[in-house]
């Protein structure tokens, strides 16, 4: 279907113009109208206008808002006849509410049918605190993760039913002799509108009862299998795993209608569990012709300037020196420039150098690949880049973000090759102070590629080194450890966080089944090449900053209040501290003293996932914010442009002034991008920690009464997540199946405490857990707690 723009406007304007209008941004926006993912830039580009032209506005937190002294035209839209009303519900899918107590927020159903929503923001003041309970029949057809707007019941209604019953007035008895936070637990709400959609398509099992097909969409989406129109259409057979797409979500009174859109094969089949993520999370799994030939062409035209990408000889180097001269860039390819990534890596985008100067002060030089060389603006490989917005890495696999031509060769800093670079070098005092810092577009030659695990062992065990690298090599690395040790220093001086949350990694045998797994190292190494980063991300912020020009920025908010609170008081359950939530609020250094305190302690890993949790995500935004976790006033993502589109951005932002252009980017379509490399971002990890979920449910189902030792990490009321330590499959341990104590959960601090012996089970706490079902279709694991464990480190106190 054709984009037309005039019709799109339209819609937009009848939409946002209702009184019970909820605030969205602008993918939620083309989802709720129901356009094709095709149409995301088209969408953009006229929500762009329409702000331009004045019809709408931008709130602070990038939600599209109705411009004020549009209003009054716009009502009369609304109210011109009855059937703008009436397609006001076609686009929603519910009718218009009276605009009462309004919370948006993210839903979550139960298999029981009830669910709950997550509040995020409100038309008004009166948001609560905890998440919304809504009964089964008023959560209309919302599905798990969808965004939606919920109507707060007033008390007197949230019985449908009017059931003023003797039995209902004991019940509120009960509930005023509840603690002020379980009353608050109690507000219940209504789905009113679904404002996005957290997918339209699906992948299931097939199934066929009574001569009707059905799918049982995988997960706990949708509890009833959900019929098929047209299924014999198809080539699906019984317990084929398929794609289908939703024609009529379920309600609590209907069952929907799908139908199929893919047949993807039987389960087992090595490669499906892969197949089924990529498209539930619409992944894209080829390059566009006109995007390969693009990626081509841009290879020819390099080999064309410099037929042999090694430095043979003499001759070879004066030709290299008239080239780069001619191209106005910096010749480096003499320089000891050395990379440090993964012993797997396949691109290379960051290299780095040091040397002394004659004032006594330290040069830093990061050389990142030159990626926007390779991708001009207007060719379909920027195009496609920008709509991938990541590389996303797979357990299996990596989908990358530019064709590998570019992204695994011309553009990577591979080692003794010609790779074109920018370059920013950074001047330090001794004591790590930045004085000054220099843009370049240069070539460089890699010296050497190093992986972190042999420069550790360099660190560690220096001799074992001094005949197989060169003394200039080995001074280099022992340079920038001193330089990073000194950066790092003053980052946590001025109250930069770091949590500490163990990484595991799952191995993989040659038919993508589960083999083993271990716990990712972090190196002197790996800090070494993250200050460096962090370093040249700062200082390019900060310079694009004092050109006053508008650029997409990392921000990163700090922590809510409310969150604090919940965090603080799971802090004063450990006893490790009676913190308030408006001292860490206020005072980022505390939260820095406690996770100093805990360190190498029993309470560690449940302070620092705890926190983890109470922090938002970082996201892209050229809002004037600041990074709150790494402390910095002014930061960007640039070092790597072959995996994320936002650096892509930076750098040619840097190319427009360096090419000394009046560079004024626009702003709405800055929030826009802003907006989709965020959603990209957290697409990408979303998919791969559900690829990784499905490959250890099937690691663990081959092992049912098998017991391991396991770590709590989530506490709900009905029962206790726990992930193994040794190979990280996790499950749930339902509270029925809590038979040592009675207990009762406590949602403030997120523990359950037994009334009989006061057993305590908390985030962090280590247990035997047995193997009780693993299910591939259901995506769940199921564990028996056999026993709690104890634990050898001591505890933790703040002083």
């Amino acid at each position: 279907m054709a984009f037309h723009p005039q019709s799109i406007r339209e819609k937009i304007l009848a939409v946002i113009s209702r009184p019970n209008y909820t605030p969205i941004k602008t993918q939620e926006f083309r989802k709720q109208l129901n356009l094709s993912p095709k149409d995301s830039h088209s969408f953009r580009q006229l929500i762009a206008k329409m702000t331009s032209n004045g019809d709408l506005e931008y709130s602070k937190q990038h939600y599209v808002i109705l411009a004020d002294h549009h209003k009054k035209d716009l009502s009369k839209l609304r109210n011109k006849n009855t059937s703008a009303a009436a397609h006001s519900e076609y686009l929603t899918g519910t009718k218009n509410v009276s605009a009462k107590t309004l919370v948006t927020g993210r839903f979550q159903r139960h298999t029981s049918g009830i669910g709950f929503v997550r509040p995020r923001a409100s038309l008004n003041d009166d948001v609560p605190l905890n998440d919304i309970f809504i009964p089964a029949h008023w959560t209309y057809d919302a599905a798990s993760g969808d965004i939606v707007a919920v109507e707060i019941m007033p008390r007197r209604e949230r019985d449908e039913y009017g059931q003023n019953t003797r039995k209902k007035q004991k019940k509120e008895h009960k509930k005023k002799q509840k603690s002020e936070v379980e009353q608050k637990q109690s507000v219940r709400g209504r789905i009113a509108q679904i404002i996005e959609r957290a997918s339209n398509r699906f992948v299931g099992t097939y199934l066929v009862s009574n001569d009707w097909a059905f799918v049982q969409v995988d997960g706990s989406i949708f509890k009833m299998p959900i019929p098929l129109g047209d299924a014999n259409a198809s080539s699906a057979r019984i317990g084929d795993k398929v794609v289908v797409e939703m024609v009529k979500f379920p309600t609590p009174h209907t069952n929907g209608e799908a139908v199929i859109v893919e047949v993807l094969g039987a389960h087992g089949v090595p490669g499906i569990d892969t197949l089924l993520i990529m498209r539930q999370f619409d992944l894209p799994e080829h390059f566009s012709d006109e995007a390969l030939l693009s990626a081509r062409r841009e290879v020819e035209k390099f080999f064309k300037i410099f037929p042999d990408d090694s430095l043979q000889d003499d001759a070879d180097k004066k030709m290299i020196d008239q080239k780069l001269a001619e191209m106005g860039r910096l010749n480096l390819t003499d320089e000891i420039i050395i990379t440090i990534d993964p012993a797997d890596a396949r691109d290379f985008d960051d290299a780095v150098s040091l040397r002394q100067l004659d004032n006594g002060n330290i040069r830093l030089g990061v050389h990142i690949a030159d990626v926007a060389y390779f991708v001009p603006k207007s060719s379909p490989v920027n195009k496609e880049a920008m709509n991938r917005g990541t590389s996303v890495y797979l357990p299996d696999r990596v989908i990358p973000m530019l064709p590998e031509v570019l992204s695994n060769a011309l553009a990577s800093l591979q080692p003794d090759k010609i790779r074109f670079a920018k370059s920013v070098f950074i001047d330090f005092t001794p004591s790590g102070m930045r004085t000054h810092t220099e843009i370049y577009r240069s070539a460089i030659r890699s010296t050497q590629r190093f992986n972190y695990t042999e420069v550790q062992e360099f660190f560690d065990t220096p001799d074992k080194f001094k005949t197989c690298w060169r003394p200039e090599i080995r001074e280099l690395l022992n340079n920038l450890l001193e330089l990073t040790r000194t950066l790092r220093r003053r980052r946590f001086e001025r109250g930069s966080l770091e949590l500490d949350v163990p990484e595991v990694k799952i191995e993989l045998d040659d038919n993508g089944v589960v083999a083993g797994a271990y716990v990712y190292p972090y190196y002197d190494s790996n800090r070494l090449i993250e200050e460096c980063m962090l370093a040249a991300n700062e200082a390019v912020a900060e310079l694009i900053h004092s050109k006053h020009v508008p650029f997409l920025r990392r921000i990163h908010s700090g922590p809510s209040v409310r969150k604090l609170r919940s965090f603080t008081s799971f802090i004063r359950m450990l006893e490790i501290a009676n913190l308030k939530a408006d001292n860490l609020y206020q005072d980022r250094f505390i939260i820095q003293r406690l996770l100093n305190a805990v360190k190498g302690t029993s309470q560690e890993y449940a302070v620092n996932i705890s926190l983890l949790r109470s922090m938002q995500k970082a996201i892209y935004s050229p809002e004037t914010e600041g990074h709150y976790a790494l402390a910095s006033d002014c930061y960007c993502h640039f070092t790597s442009p072959i995996r994320r589109y936002p650096d892509l951005v930076i750098h040619m932002v840097l190319d427009e002034i360096l090419d000394g252009e009046n560079v004024k980017p626009d702003m709405r379509e800055l929030v826009l991008l802003g907006e989709h490399c965020s959603d990209r971002e957290q697409r990408a990890d979303e998919a791969e920690r559900e690829l990784k979920k499905l490959k250890l449910i099937d690691y663990m189902s081959k092992r049912i009464g098998e017991k391991l030792e396991a770590v709590i990490t989530n506490v709900e009321s009905y029962g206790i997540f726990v992930m193994g330590t040794e190979i990280p499959a996790e499950g749930l341990v339902r509270i029925e199946g809590l038979t040592d104590d009675f207990y009762r959960f406590q949602r403030d601090a997120k523990i359950l405490i037994g009334q009989k012996q006061n057993n305590i089970l908390r985030i962090g706490n280590r247990l035997l857990v047995e193997v009780v079902r693993a299910d591939f279709d259901s995506r769940q694991i199921d564990f028996r707690m056999v026993k709690q464990l104890k634990s050898n480190l001591p505890s933790a106190k703040l002083k």
